[in-house]
């Protein structure tokens, strides 16, 4: 077996890595790369989910980063456990061929209860009281209080939120990535993994506050934030490339999609509501979605939205409301998601995709005055669909961050509050991701040191490509790419 390192950098496609990634640029220049075909819908955990197991979300049951659990009549997002995954992973075939074979995931996601030998994720602890106190979840179970005695608290503001990529009390823009980058420079030093999954996320963030394009540009012209984005994440790639190649690992680069520019935010369930078919109930003066007595409703995350129907006589009316939404590029039925292999126990009733330039909201009020309390704060579990407005800073709000301090100051005290800074303009965001881009310099990128199949891979062939890599003879002679950094 020949030790592998493989690099999630979020967002990078072969149209971002130009002179701002010197080092990125020398990786594609003497390594082997081609485009993947994205994963449909192109997210966090149905691509991770297709290149993990080999498998489309109608085996493995990841149809996004979230859905609606009809047995429980809600919505769920971002849950952890590894066995929500319902096919087995690389490291199951792996070891199951492979004595002696190890892997470390590290902030991949579905990243609890796994069957990996090293596991890291972001998972803060929720006392009764109320509170929440940011932390990360380990296994081992012991790897949490050394890893953090080492390097220090992991800095979750950092993660996501209005703080995540930009600098920050926790650090600088990179904070998370550079924490991450270094837990598994640490785990590679202690146990020296076979294969081991590393995730560095700071890309994601400016590319969906900015895209990609500047004010009233025709042409691609990233902006000057997103310079210095890719300069940072090309500065971490390249001193993990070098660290691991040091140590005898191979190192190969991926990514799960590509950002590209928005400036139409589509708000399904509000049409929905107009027709009658939501179902919304008053709690405390405020409006919450009631799924299990709506009619139908979505499911929004980023460029996509699962629709599910309760009331089936509504089924067709459903239809012909999505297909005359402006900005919906696809609608597709159960047969259609099928013929795709996307159809799942968890899927909706339709699968929508909208055009490039636009994206899906969870928002279902009319009046600003009765959203929930959650929807001004990050709260990415209770929301019912992702909501990207949580990269941003309320800029109605006078001294918003004296109001920061003021809330971080009421917690510290022991008495409940909200953190309610996130405004409720859906046109703020800039960049999403979630269909396939026209342009395929804006599909995800595979970069290895060893042959790939052609220019052009499916999303489900990347669990194959990284099985190849790691059961390939060792000690192979690669294009060197020393220093990088």
């Amino acid at each position: 077996m020949q030790r592998t390192a493989v690099l999630n950098v979020v967002g990078l496609t072969r149209g971002l890595i130009g002179p701002q990634t010197p080092c990125l640029a020398t990786l594609l220049r003497t390594r082997h790369s081609a485009e993947i075909v994205p994963a449909l819908p192109a997210v966090t955990c149905t691509a991770q989910s297709n290149y993990l197991t080999g498998q489309p979300p109608a085996v493995h049951g990841i149809v996004a980063n979230g859905w609606y659990n009809r047995e429980l009549a809600e919505v769920h997002f971002w849950k952890q456990s590894n066995r929500l995954v319902e096919a087995p992973k690389i490291w199951d075939h792996l070891k199951a061929r492979n004595q002696g074979f190890t892997c470390a995931q590290l902030f991949w996601w579905y990243n609890m209860y796994t069957t990996a030998d090293w596991s890291i994720t972001p998972r803060p602890m929720y006392p009764a009281d109320g509170r929440k106190f940011f932390d990360i979840h380990s296994w081992p179970q012991p790897i949490r209080p050394e890893i953090k005695r080492d390097l220090g608290e992991f800095p979750f503001a950092g993660f996501w939120g209005p703080a995540a990529g930009v600098k920050s009390p926790q650090g600088g823009p990179d904070a998370a990535t550079r924490w991450i980058a270094e837990a598994a420079r640490w785990i590679e030093k202690k146990y020296r993994p076979t294969l081991s999954l590393i995730y560095l996320p700071h890309l994601d963030y400016n590319l969906q506050r900015y895209g990609t394009l500047a004010p009233g540009s025709t042409r691609r012209e990233p902006r000057s934030e997103i310079y210095r984005d890719l300069e940072r994440i090309d500065a971490v790639a390249g001193e993990l490339v070098d660290f691991f190649e040091n140590q005898g690992v191979q190192v190969i680069v991926l990514s799960e999609y590509g950002i590209t520019t928005v400036d139409t935010p589509i708000h399904l369930n509000r049409r929905f509501r107009e027709r009658g078919w939501l179902t919304i109930k008053e709690e405390l003066g405020l409006e919450l979605l009631d799924a299990g007595n709506s009619r139908a409703f979505a499911v929004a995350d980023h460029q996509i939205a699962h629709v599910y129907v309760n009331d089936r006589s509504l089924l067709s009316d459903v239809r012909s409301l999505l297909e005359s939404t402006p900005g919906v590029a696809k609608v597709l039925d159960a047969s259609a998601q099928r013929d795709r292999s996307l159809f799942h126990a968890r899927s909706g009733d339709f699968l929508v995709v909208s055009e490039e330039n636009a994206w899906f909201t969870y928002y279902y009020w009319h009046d600003d005055t009765r959203a929930p309390d959650f929807a001004r704060c990050v709260d990415i579990h209770r929301k019912p669909g992702y909501d990207p407005v949580e990269l941003f800073l309320d800029p109605a709000i006078p001294w918003v961050r004296a109001r920061i301090a003021a809330r971080l100051l009421q917690k510290k005290l022991g008495f409940r509050m909200l953190m309610d800074v996130i405004p409720l303009d859906a046109g703020l965001v800039k960049g999403s991701h979630g269909c396939h881009p026209a342009n395929r310099s804006d599909w995800p990128l595979i970069v290895s040191p060893r042959p790939l199949p052609g220019p052009c891979v499916e999303s489900t062939a990347v669990c194959g490509i990284l099985e190849e890599a790691v059961e390939s003879r060792p000690n192979v002679v690669l294009p060197s790419a020393k220093n990088l950094s």
